[in-house]
């Protein structure tokens, strides 16, 4: 247990709700503390359970019980600041008890009473004849104080009785009659009681206002806090980005340089098979001129007569005239290797630029399940509500008014009316399929087309590869590749609801512009079976974020 003298300072042991020391503290799963009552009748009043100093929303109420270690340390501290008090308050008493005896000459004695009569303070000995004597018990007696003088009315040489509201001063009982005839004049007990309840609610006031900057001091510093996170998860990204980046850079200049010392070696090659056969036909004429110049010598006329023949031909060679092995060229490598970077950084840029933009919005992620009184009879759902398909046999279920009765499509439980959201949907297998976020007055029991002027924000697919988003007109859509898990995001204020291939880190489609006033509902539909040709479900994922393997794919 911690020594009182080791307590933490006031502010934090106070709610931010009441702005007062807790009662009952309890910690939610964000970890930020509240009175019990407080939070509760906070949650029962807003339609979202969110906690109030740092916005996160909760998708179902959170079990509260109470914190024992803060509850144990708020106790502390009461203790330790009502001791605080009772020690202040004594010392004050004290104080205002060494008031001197104005009588004693040699060791001054404290004052137990000061007579307004005599303007004198006296100790308990010198106290006895205004207890005693008959002229003297009409003296008005008051606890002991300094500066009696400043007690009586220096016009009348009266005691300060009576306060003048108009003035706002002390007066004694002459002064109505002279100076404050037109005047106010209360007891002063009266006008005591009444400067002291406008202290009070000043105090109040004060306290306030000084509760008021303690929570301020606490949310600049999650702001602050918040900023620093957001700093780290940028830079942390942004250096993972430029590495990509700077290793692409790296490889193209691998790729140059062995594009270089490849046509440099093709050159080498070449003439080294050039340089061999001259060197192998200069040892051939080597040899026949050596032949040459030994029969030329020769004396032997005889002999040199029958050799000429064969050596006066010239042994065969290659006609080596036209033949070269002229410099390789490198004129525009280096701009086609540039050229060929730029397409490739641009490339590699848009798709960091893309897992960056899916990575941001996946921290919004919440957790979505499927609310089987919205399901279209023909449904079936999965126990946890996370899967859907589209069944054989229309069940017979209660037409209720959350219900789809035309449509084959189901709602999330959760709806949103603030803020931002994510969640992802698999979709392999499918060759139909539509997904997005309707408002909550939508039409639930009619056919009808599928736009934003409906309350429909949403995308699908028909007949296995034909991708549209329900715009007004409708917008075809045209994929590299189809999206195995599609993810969706909503910014209720900013009014914009985007779809993603989850996989590939890639935009698929954007609403913008979109003005919502009604709470907004995740809304899916796997589509008609088709004879088992669509039978897959429509699951909802939990959301794996963009890592460092998608960076190494790059």
């Amino acid at each position: 247990m911690f020594a009182a003298s080791s307590l933490p300072s006031e502010d934090q042991f106070l709610c931010s709700i009441c702005l007062d020391v807790f009662t009952d503290p309890v910690t939610i799963p964000c970890g930020h503390n509240f009175c019990k009552t407080c939070i509760t009748e906070h949650w029962d009043h807003h339609d979202q359970y969110l906690c109030p100093m740092c916005k996160k929303v909760f998708n179902t109420r959170p079990e509260l019980y109470i914190n024992t270690f803060i509850s144990e340390m708020v106790a502390q501290f009461r203790q330790s600041a009502q001791q605080e008090a009772s020690s202040s308050s004594e010392e004050q008493v004290f104080k205002l008890a060494e008031v001197p005896c104005d009588v004693c000459t040699e060791t001054k004695l404290k004052a137990l009473k000061s007579c307004l009569v005599c303007l004198v303070s006296y100790c308990e000995t010198h106290l006895e004849p205004h207890l005693t004597a008959a002229g003297l018990k009409r003296h008005q007696l008051i606890d002991p104080v300094e500066n009696l003088e400043d007690r009586m009315c220096k016009q009348h040489d009266k005691p300060l009785e009576l306060f003048c509201k108009t003035d706002q001063m002390c007066v004694c009982t002459h002064c109505p009659a002279s100076d404050h005839k037109t005047h106010e004049v209360v007891p002063l007990k009266e006008g005591y009681e009444e400067k002291k309840a406008k202290l009070r609610k000043t105090n109040t006031e004060l306290q306030q206002m000084i509760q008021e900057r303690r929570l301020k001091i606490q949310e600049v510093k999650h702001s602050v806090e918040l900023s620093k996170e957001g700093a780290d998860r940028e830079t942390a990204e942004g250096v993972q980005v430029f590495t990509a980046l700077k290793e692409c850079v790296d490889r193209s200049l691998d790729e140059f340089i062995k594009t270089i010392e490849k046509k440099q070696k093709a050159t080498e090659k070449q003439a080294d098979i050039f340089i061999k056969d001259l060197e192998q036909e200069i040892s051939e004429l080597k040899k026949r001129s050596s032949e040459v110049e030994q029969i030329s010598q020769s004396e032997d006329h005889v002999h040199l007569l029958q050799s000429f023949p064969s050596l006066k031909v010239v042994p065969p060679t290659m006609d080596w005239s036209d033949v070269s092995v002229p410099p390789a060229s490198y004129d525009g490598t280096v701009t086609r290797a540039l050229v060929q970077l730029e397409e490739t950084l641009s490339e590699r840029t848009k798709k960091l630029l893309a897992e960056a933009e899916l990575k941001r919005v996946q921290q919004y992620a919440v957790d979505v399940t499927l609310d089987p009184d919205t399901a279209h009879p023909s449904l079936v759902l999965s126990d946890d509500g996370k899967q859907v398909t589209h069944g054989h046999v229309r069940k017979n279920l209660p037409d209720n008014p959350k219900r789809f009765s035309y449509c084959v499509f189901v709602l999330g439980k959760q709806s949103f009316s603030s803020g931002r959201f994510y969640f992802e949907v698999q979709v392999k297998g499918k060759t139909a399929w539509n997904l997005g976020v309707v408002r909550e007055s939508v039409d639930r029991k009619r056919l009808i087309p599928l736009s934003p002027q409906k309350g429909y924000r949403a995308i699908w697919l028909r007949n296995g590869a034909e991708y549209e988003a329900l715009a007004d007109p409708p917008v075809r859509l045209s994929l590299k590749s189809q999206p195995q898990k599609v993810g969706v995001f909503v910014d209720y204020e900013e009014g914009l609801v985007s779809f993603y291939d989850a996989e590939d880190a890639a935009l698929i489609f954007s609403f913008t512009g979109c003005s919502f006033t009604e709470k907004l509902f995740p809304y899916f539909s796997p589509d008609l079976n088709h004879g088992g040709r669509n039978s897959a479900p429509l699951v909802i994922c939990p959301v794996s974020h963009t890592d460092d393997i998608q960076m190494e794919r790059l």
